[in-house]
């Protein structure tokens, strides 16, 4: 079932269905959130996208390692825990998902502001900073729990999607932790704010592939 790119397209539907599941329910608590006049709060909007990414890594990361996030396919392949030969076909898949994602929030929202797009509430060079460490210390753990036998790897839904709801938790007023450059796209192609596109897309690649390549060069193998 390979397609016209050679990747598995199951890997690829497993992609796109995680996205999309991360990208809807995440975006959707912040869209909830403003519709109710505050009642999902900060916590919740950080603990929706730390569930969603803990649930779906335990329903499609035995298929596609369950990425959700074209920094992460980069990060992997830069460590060498991923084919470069499969990244460009992973990162169309997720980037696809998270615009579907939020094409259908808007349709059964009604909401056209917003749609959870991560916009800096500080000036441009501290946003990028803070993208980037953030990034770095989630792929520093997802490659701990992911590539290393020594960790425990059935807890590792919980462990990344504990950091996720972490980073968002201080990070959220900050940057809105997006920490994905597919979950930055989505709301930022449906409500034009595309300026800091590039912020949210250099900063998480930036950081993801230094997380890699530090847990690699830390890594203690037998």
């Amino acid at each position: 079932m390979r397609n016209t790119l050679g990747v598995d397209s199951r890997k690829l539907l497993a992609e796109f269905i995680g996205t999309f599941a991360l990208v809807f329910a995440g975006c959707g608590a912040v869209v909830a959130d403003g519709l109710t006049g505050g009642a999902v709060s900060h916590l919740g909007v950080s603990l929706t996208f730390g569930l969603v990414v803990c649930v779906m890594i335990y329903a499609t990361g035995h298929i596609s390692g369950a990425h959700f996030n074209p920094a992460v396919s980069v990060a992997f392949a830069a460590a060498h825990r991923f084919p470069w030969s499969e990244v460009p076909a992973y990162v169309v898949s997720q980037c696809v998902a998270a615009v579907c994602a939020i094409g259908l929030l808007r349709e059964v929202t009604g909401v056209i502001e917003g749609l959870g797009a991560t916009l800096p509430t500080v000036d441009t060079v501290p946003a990028f900073l803070f993208e980037a460490t953030i990034s770095f210390f989630l792929m520093f753990v997802i490659s701990a729990v992911a590539t290393d036998a020594k960790a425990e790897g059935t807890m590792a839904g919980v462990a990344i999607g504990g950091t996720v709801t972490l980073c968002a938790l201080f990070g959220g007023p900050l940057t809105g932790a997006s920490m994905n450059p597919a979950r930055t796209l989505g709301p930022a192609l449906f409500t034009g704010n595309l300026d800091t596109l590039w912020l949210y897309t250099a900063g998480p690649l930036l950081g993801t592939i230094a997380g890699a390549l530090t847990y690699r060069f830390i890594r203690i193998d037998d």
